[in-house]
């Protein structure tokens, strides 16, 4: 979960390995990130599942 824009945003991660956010399926993080952002993030950055150096 992610809060954005004034909007919580939660991603489920599906049996088939996909992300799923508002209706949507996503192969990574980073581009469930990018479509609620509109530009590039690191997914798990964007999440808070690790820092900036890529440590979890």
């Amino acid at each position: 979960m992610r809060e954005w824009g004034e909007r919580e945003h939660r991603v489920t991660v599906t049996a088939e390995e996909l992300f799923e956010c508002e209706g949507s399926s996503f192969k990574s993080l980073t581009a469930v990130a990018r479509h609620i952002t509109g530009t590039h993030w690191s997914g798990p950055l964007f999440f808070g599942l690790s820092d900036k150096r890529g440590e979890r």
